[in-house]
């Protein structure tokens, strides 16, 4: 079953997105060699542009929760929360076909 995380960022002033974008893009580069990464997408609220969604879908949990714990993913996310002054969220959501009901 495919599943699907939202990643939220927030930033405290907007001058970290000149060191937050690359940090995003090598994260994203990797997860696209990762076994079970289906696609990914990166978004920018537009009522306020301090935050930032990453969705991403992976064709399991076991497939997100490698990419999850493996030694690259936790070095770049170290210094992504060190920029951000915070941890970032994650939320992971499984696909319900035909309604609300699995």
């Amino acid at each position: 079953m495919t599943v699907s995380v939202m990643i939220k960022r927030t930033l405290t002033n907007q001058d970290q997105v000149r060191n937050l974008a690359p940090l995003i893009v090598k994260l994203r580069s990797l997860a696209t060699t990762q076994p079970g990464y289906i696609t990914g997408r990166t978004f920018r609220r537009l009522d306020d542009p301090s935050e930032f969604l990453v969705m991403s879908t992976w064709n399991s949990l076991d497939d997100w929760n490698r990419w999850l714990k493996s030694d690259q993913r936790v070095e770049l996310q170290k210094q992504v929360d060190t920029l951000l002054g915070k941890e970032t969220t994650y939320r992971v959501y499984e696909s319900l076909a035909g309604g609300i009901i699995p």
